[in-house]
């Protein structure tokens, strides 16, 4: 005997289980404002937290986007929001795979590694492998 492990997906006309349900909070006033009320709570987490890590180690733009995206379930202002940042990264997507620019970025990466390589082989020549909270007399010219 054979198992379909296969989900079968609904008609296209006939609404899912997760919209029979969102339909069935929707006609109860206070269920509703409650799902409301939750969706801002958790996007509005999910936001704050995408903000702070843009200044600590994390995925900071991942963050706010997904914030951005379970806010715009249930809010236009969000959905407006989500839209112009999508917008914005399509924008610097293509400012960065500009052949010019890219060129112009990889001389100047280029132009600063051998400078702090220059400025590495400077300290080492002049004061050698010791560490600079090791350094006697920190005049380099004597």
């Amino acid at each position: 005997m054979a198992i379909n492990h296969e989900k079968v997906a609904p008609p296209p006309g006939e609404p899912g289980p997760f919209h029979r349900f969102r339909e069935l909070v929707r006609r109860n006033p206070l269920l509703n404002t409650a799902w409301r009320l939750g969706v801002f709570t958790v996007g509005a987490a999910v936001l704050t937290g995408g903000l702070v890590m843009m200044v600590t180690p994390g995925p900071g733009l991942l963050g706010i986007v997904i914030g951005l995206a379970i806010l715009a379930t249930e809010f236009a202002w969000a959905q407006r929001a989500l839209h112009r940042a999508k917008t914005a990264a399509d924008r610097a997507k293509e400012k960065a795979l500009d052949p010019r620019k890219r060129r112009r970025n990889t001389v100047l990466g280029t132009l600063t590694a051998v400078l702090v390589a220059a400025a590495v082989a400077a300290y080492l020549v002049v004061y050698g492998v010791t560490l600079p909270w090791n350094i006697d007399d920190p005049t380099f010219w004597t």
